[in-house]
């Protein structure tokens, strides 16, 4: 069984959970695919600002208290910064010497059996369909390094909700939200063997795919053949 969900979590679900019922139809599958024995990563591609709220809504109607690698500006805002930081979310220093402490902190949440959830394109896709981007490596070298299992977690409906960089939600009619997870993605073959940039590029590689392919099933169409590379393709958009 995953660890309890902490009073604070339930206590921000009371407040949360009813708008997101109200405002949205909800088509939840693969929940026998996430880890009940152990802590794992949770790793979703990121189309809105709603991502977090859906998946969170998802993993926890499953059991799960899901803590996210976030932006470390969301945690220096008044009074949300320590919310967030009193639910063992981790705030993530991108290019400093602090980047490290985010990795120990989220390690150490899985150690104690629960799930983080990662994006492991950094920031919203920036492929002009919404497809997948190519991803940051974090995710990989966290679950290699630490022997942790990589549960892919498909999203595609929260753009409907609130709108690719906007901060306005369309709150009705309800819209049709869609999260599946699938089985943790197999990572056998890069384990233990020096997490250099070629294995890294290749694990994440390997866990974009597969969310790239659930999610080609969700929307019954077909993605690039390439993902969408922002240094070779633009910020797009």
């Amino acid at each position: 069984m995953p660890p309890t969900i902490p009073a604070g979590f339930r206590a921000v679900a009371a407040l949360v959970k009813p708008v997101l019922t109200a405002t949205t139809r909800r088509h939840w599958s693969g929940e026998e695919h996430l880890p009940r024995d152990q802590g794992f990563i949770a790793v979703s591609n990121h189309v809105t600002y709603a991502d977090p709220f859906t998946v969170a809504h998802y993993l926890y109607d499953q059991g799960f208290a899901p803590h996210f690698l976030a932006k470390a500006s969301l945690f220096e805002i008044p009074v949300a910064g320590k919310f967030l930081a009193s639910l063992d979310h981790v705030p993530v220093h991108r290019g400093s010497a602090q980047a490290r402490e985010a990795v120990e902190a989220a390690v150490r949440l899985l150690e104690r059996g629960d799930s983080i959830v990662v994006f492991p394109e950094g920031t919203l896709t920036r492929d002009p369909e919404m497809w997948p981007m190519l991803a940051r490596t974090g995710a990989a070298r966290m679950a290699l390094a630490h022997d942790v299992p990589v549960v892919p977690i498909a999203q595609w409906g929260a753009h409907e909700l609130l709108a690719p960089y906007s901060k306005r939600p369309r709150l009705f009619p309800r819209t049709d939200v869609t999260v599946q997870a699938g089985p943790p993605v197999d990572l056998d073959e890069f384990r233990g063997r020096p997490l250099d940039i070629e294995v890294l590029r290749a694990a994440t590689d390997r866990i974009m795919a597969t969310l790239t392919s659930m999610l080609e099933e969700i929307r019954g169409e077909k993605a690039p053949a390439k993902p969408w590379d922002m240094r070779r393709d633009g910020g797009g958009r």
